[in-house]
């Protein structure tokens, strides 16, 4: 190997384990001792903290440092990087593992300062489809939150809402100082949301991390709640599905659809079928309404009977008010 291929190759054994005897890392790099220790030396001036360890089996350990390495990253692009790393590793793009891997060789290097904003973005990533254009909230924000959530302390914060435009700009509202026992910060469609304890309403919210201004610091400790569920990402799903303690759909049906089980399937989402027969299947839906549940059954273009519960059959009867209503309606022109 040319010199500088065994520097990258030594690098990498060093940040793959903790420690490395000496006589290893020779056998591994078909070198001699004396090269290890030279090249060892080279590392050193590139930047990289590489510390002697003692004993009968001495060698060579790699440590944060107190500057960045060479050809790494600055501290911001270290917590992007962190961020998109922890991201993909739920993403089921196969490459769970690698992603793993990769975020334990950066942290490794890291100088603390960095570290410990490393390791306070921890976040959970729940699917939502249909969601908006993706709202940005700065790192700054998250890191605050973060670390309100890992050290139980109260927070505060002024919470915008759109003005009049609908907008976050000049003409928004601000709402009323909030006080809150944070919980966890979960990452959604490119959104982020704070679950917290509202101490004002005394009720669990969901604050978009994006509308949230931080305030100094209470050092107030709190005794973590238990959020509805036990499960975050559970509880940030049901809230998107409309429902109030995160549980799930607030309305949720049963009825018989006239078309066999595996024509339905395919448009079935996250409803359960049941096949009755060739040509009928029990289907249970839910949605964020029952006026809603019973316009989504719509799209079967089928008979259907055996409606429950009597709410979603109240709400086909208020449906067919509508459509009777809208075929007599006159024409735009």
């Amino acid at each position: 190997m040319t010199t500088t291929s065994r520097l990258l190759k030594l690098l990498s054994l060093l940040q793959s384990r903790r420690d490395w005897p000496g006589a290893v890392l020779a056998d591994r790099l078909q070198i001699s001792h004396r090269t290890v220790r030279r090249d060892v030396d080279r590392l050193r001036e590139m930047g990289y903290r590489i510390e002697a360890t003692m004993g009968p089996d001495g060698g060579y350990r790699l440590d944060a440092g107190s500057e960045l390495p060479p050809l790494l990253f600055d501290d911001d692009q270290v917590v992007a990087l962190a961020v998109a790393l922890q991201a993909a590793t739920v993403t089921g793009a196969g490459i769970e593992e690698a992603a793993l891997r990769a975020l334990t060789t950066v942290r490794q290097v890291m100088p603390s300062r960095v570290r410990q904003r490393l390791d306070a973005i921890a976040f959970t990533t729940v699917p939502r489809p249909g969601d908006g254009p993706a709202a940005s909230a700065s790192p700054e924000v998250l890191i605050a939150l973060s670390s309100a959530v890992r050290a139980h302390e109260v927070l505060r914060f002024d919470y915008a809402t759109p003005g009049a435009s609908g907008g976050l700009g000049p003409d928004a509202d601000v709402a009323r100082p909030r006080r809150v026992e944070p919980h966890h910060l979960v990452a959604s469609q490119g959104r982020w949301y704070l679950v917290a304890w509202d101490l004002d309403v005394e009720d669990w919210r969901l604050f978009r991390a994006d509308r949230i201004t931080p305030r100094a610091l209470t050092r107030l400790a709190f005794a973590p709640r238990e959020i509805p569920g036990g499960d975050a990402a559970a509880f940030v799903a049901g809230r998107f599905m409309g429902s109030e303690d995160g549980s799930g759909w607030p309305c949720v049906g049963t009825v018989v659809l006239h078309l066999p089980a595996e024509a339905v399937l395919p448009f079935a989402g996250d409803g359960v079928v049941e096949a009755l027969g060739p040509d009928r299947c029990r289907y249970t839906a839910g949605s964020w309404s029952w006026v809603a549940l019973a316009a989504s059954l719509g799209r079967f273009d089928a008979d259907i009977d055996a409606v429950e519960p009597r709410e979603l059959g109240e709400a086909f009867a208020q449906l067919a008010g509508r459509f009777a209503t809208a075929r007599g309606a006159p024409a735009v022109s």
